[in-house]
């Protein structure tokens, strides 16, 4: 009796445990839409056809990542991976992501302020005023679509300086 009785636990355990991992391998991961903000100069010409370097180039690109407590990070993490399709390029969408050498190192907010902290070893986010607006202008516009976010600063202060 003692016998049948451990076995019937023992397989009590084991339908226990497939059962957990069926649902462990049936459950799904939740994703959030986001946008990327990437440049395309025909949108930002002045009346004689001059490229005006500004935030009025910036168009948005719908991405959907994994819902995750980094969101944030993630969303920054892709925009600079640059990874445009090729229907996004055939629009006119450029983007000079990604910069050899250039990842984001951490990211923290407080009071609506948010701190991105890169690394760039190889100093690509320096050049041209109009080259570094539009580089800083695609990190923070992206990021400030998150409503807990008001300002963005970016750590160290000597990136993106012509």
């Amino acid at each position: 009796m003692k016998k049948i009785l451990v076995a019937l636990i023992i397989l009590g355990v084991l339908g226990l445990g497939l059962l957990i991992i069926n649902n462990l391998k049936g459950s799904k991961t939740t994703f959030q839409k986001v946008l990327l903000y990437y440049y395309n100069p025909d949108k930002d010409k002045d009346e004689s056809g001059n490229i005006q370097c500004s935030r009025n180039g910036l168009v948005a690109v719908e991405r959907e990542i994994p819902l995750t407590k980094t969101s944030i990070q993630d969303t920054i993490k892709l925009l600079i991976a640059g990874q445009l399709t090729e229907e996004e390029k055939s629009q006119g969408l450029t983007t000079e992501y990604p910069l050899e050498g250039f990842s984001l190192k951490s990211a923290s907010l407080k009071d609506g302020v948010l701190t991105l902290e890169f690394e760039d070893p190889n100093y690509k986010t320096g050049g041209g005023s109009c080259r570094v607006g539009i580089l800083w202008f695609q990190i923070e516009t992206t990021a400030k679509q998150f409503p807990e976010v008001r300002e963005v600063r970016f750590l160290p202060e000597e990136l993106f300086q012509p």
